[in-house]
């Protein structure tokens, strides 16, 4: 694998992006709601990405991306694909450092993101799957000289990503597990890199939505392989396809991958929302719907840190999936 992270180095990326992110904070909840669902002694750290700029951990990688290029590349500006998430992301940094974007979004992308990247100041292109919209999006960076800004690959999405590992280190202490969401894996990728460098004894889990599960089947063939059909209200955690660099890195450091369908992430949801008070998304919701669901007894009376990675939805379709979610909950 190219181009390895070092501490030194993530630590070098944190410190330079640390005037364009957000120090997100942590909590460790306590409630009833939590208590019933985890079982005595359990204590949930939660990561509080979804306060990050732009709603999503997905700024990290896309800030430290533009943070590398030279003056001549800012200058052609940027191209990026996305169903919403890293498409709203690259369009902030390529406003923050002062360059144009280009986003490729699916066709199934929520109007919301949409209007949130041209809010940042970007040319949005619609596509019609994932797999069209990566093939447009290369041949707009081959006509016009921009440069590819990748949802969830290589290693300076993966030194983002890690900078989010090394502060829930740096605020949490020591933690007997770490859940984090996988989508494409950037996330995990160096969050999973990062914890086990600073915690070689913590666990770290992923969690996928059962009808998005590239990772699972990437680490069952031994090589990422390609998505089947996104058939999961989590959207965001649905990739066309598994690439080398964050498998491999997810590879190395994750323990395990559980799934989670998408009752357990309305459920999961609706908890955050009654008892947290957090509006997030389904993928923000992956991490909480595992600690309640299949890692339950596994890490029943442990010290579990939780990503929430994420709330870029709209009220309507919050509104419509917390309403199944106290349903599932057996709160209506």
């Amino acid at each position: 694998m190219s181009a390895p992270l070092t501490l030194d180095h993530v630590r070098a990326v944190a410190a330079q992006i640390r005037d364009h992110v957000n120090l997100t904070p942590i909590h460790s909840w306590r409630g009833p709601e939590v208590a019933a669902r985890t079982g005595p002694g359990t204590e949930a750290v939660l990561k509080l990405e979804l306060f990050q700029r732009t709603g999503t951990f997905k700024a990290r990688g896309a800030i430290n991306n533009l943070a590398q290029l030279d003056e001549a590349a800012r200058a052609r500006g940027i191209i990026a694909v996305s169903a919403g998430n890293h498409a709203i992301a690259a369009a902030w940094a390529a406003q923050t450092l002062g360059t144009s974007a280009k986003v490729v979004m699916i066709a199934s992308a929520n109007p919301a993101r949409v209007a949130r990247c041209k809010a940042y100041g970007a040319e949005v292109i619609m596509a019609p799957h994932g797999a069209a919209a990566f093939a447009l999006a290369n041949e707009i960076a081959e006509k016009e000289g921009r440069v590819m800004i990748h949802p969830f690959e290589g290693p300076n999405v993966a030194a983002g990503t890690a900078t989010l590992g090394l502060e829930f280190h740096e605020q949490a202490g020591p933690m007997d597990a770490v859940i984090v969401p996988i989508g494409g894996g950037g996330l995990c990728a160096g969050v999973s890199w990062a914890i086990k460098q600073l915690q070689p004894t913590c666990k770290v889990y992923g969690v996928e939505p059962v009808g998005a599960d590239s990772m699972t089947r990437s680490f069952a063939a031994g090589r990422p392989v390609d998505a089947l059909p996104v058939t999961t209200i989590a959207d965001s955690l649905g990739p066309p396809y598994s690439l080398p660099y964050s498998y491999q890195l997810c590879r190395e450091n994750v323990d395990r991958i559980v799934l989670v369908d998408d009752d357990q992430l309305m459920d999961a949801m609706a908890v955050l929302f009654r008892e947290m008070k957090l509006a997030v998304e389904p993928a923000g919701a992956a991490t909480t719907a595992a600690l309640f669901g299949p890692l339950k007894n596994e890490l029943a009376g442990k010290r579990v840190g939780l990503i929430v990675c994420g709330a870029n939805i709209d009220l309507e379709t919050f509104s419509r999936q917390i309403a199944r979610g106290n349903e599932i909950s057996g709160r209506v």
